[in-house]
């Protein structure tokens, strides 16, 4: 898992200007990943209309809105899990239903926020500090592996760009071009 990351890490660290890898290559890398995909998350949370927060394509799954709250929620305890800080919210997916999409919208933009300023906090060597975490669900636990902090940080930029994924499918569905497939002006 650890060669795994680190191949994933050095990949991606060619995307990056390499005037930004100077001091904290894996730690910019993370920040560059993260900056890559909010922007897109943050438009569709502007550009779907409010009558579409409630869309679900099947009722299994989670609506537009219940996504863009999950994205905040994973924001908010993996970035916390990551960095050690406190998230100013918590249960955005519970605690938003009915309050419509400005409300979604605020706890989204804070959660992105959040964990930039966890990162704004991090370099490669706290990056690699060894934190006892059970990827996929948020939470520390004395009986799981092992991963690095910037692991954890990179978790929650595949998880943002798994449920942006989502968000595209059901813009598409219901004709919207999503903000990554927009011409470049």
């Amino acid at each position: 898992m650890r060669r795994l990351f680190t191949v994933a890490l050095v990949a991606a660290s060619f995307a990056v200007p390499t005037t930004a890898l100077a001091q904290n290559p894996y730690t910019d890398t993370i920040k560059a990943q993260l900056a890559l995909i909010k922007n897109p998350v943050m438009r569709t949370a502007e550009k779907v209309p409010e009558d579409l927060y409630a869309f679900k394509p099947v009722p299994e799954v989670r609506s537009v809105g219940q996504l863009i709250a999950h994205i905040a929620d994973g924001n908010f305890g993996l970035c916390a899990a990551a960095t050690g800080m406190k998230p100013p919210m918590s249960g955005v997916e519970k605690s938003t239903q009915g309050n419509g999409k400005a409300a979604l919208q605020k706890a989204l933009a804070a959660s992105f926020e959040f964990c930039e300023a966890g990162l704004a906090a991090m370099d490669d060597k706290k990056g690699a500090e060894i934190l006892k975490f059970i990827l996929g669900t948020a939470r520390q636990a004395p009986e799981a592996a092992g991963q690095p902090r910037l692991g954890v940080l990179a978790f929650n930029n595949s998880h943002v760009n798994e449920h942006y994924g989502n968000l595209v499918t059901y813009m598409r569905l219901k004709g919207i071009v999503p903000p990554s497939s927009e011409p470049t002006k």
